[in-house]
């Protein structure tokens, strides 16, 4: 169930319509995906997303792959299917193999598995891992 509707280009304020510029600007596209829409009844949340994720998805000490990689696997521990649909097509199109994710979803699985193996032990944590 959608709780707000998604909004269209004609239904921006003005910095929601400026934000969506800047979107498709950085992302060389003209396609806003829902995820934008939704938040764009906001418009100071959608600036404020935008600009923190467009400096944390820009390359840095990791790459943009192993960035949306990363949001894959976050996104499979909160369950949230909208997030894990996006950052699995915007890894492809950065370069993830077939092979690449089924070994991440595989990875996923087991930290999932032993993570709920360690809390439900309640594992102390040995010395040599802490610094």
């Amino acid at each position: 169930m959608v709780t707000r509707p998604l909004l269209s280009d004609d239904q921006l304020s003005p910095l929601a319509a400026e934000v969506f510029a800047d979107i498709r600007a950085t992302r060389g596209t003209d396609f806003i995906n829902n995820f934008w829409r939704a938040l764009a009844h906001d418009p100071e949340t959608l600036r404020a997303t935008w600009d923190r994720l467009k400096v944390l998805m820009a390359p840095g000490a990791l790459d943009p792959l192993t960035k949306e990689m990363i949001y894959i696997a976050v996104s499979a521990a909160n369950s949230c299917a909208y997030c894990c649909h996006s950052h699995t097509a915007s890894a492809k199109a950065k370069g993830m193999s077939d092979a690449m994710l089924n070994e991440l979803l595989a990875v996923i699985g087991m930290a999932s598995q032993t993570n709920a193996i360690a809390n439900a032990l309640q594992v102390p944590v040995d010395e040599v891992f802490k610094e």
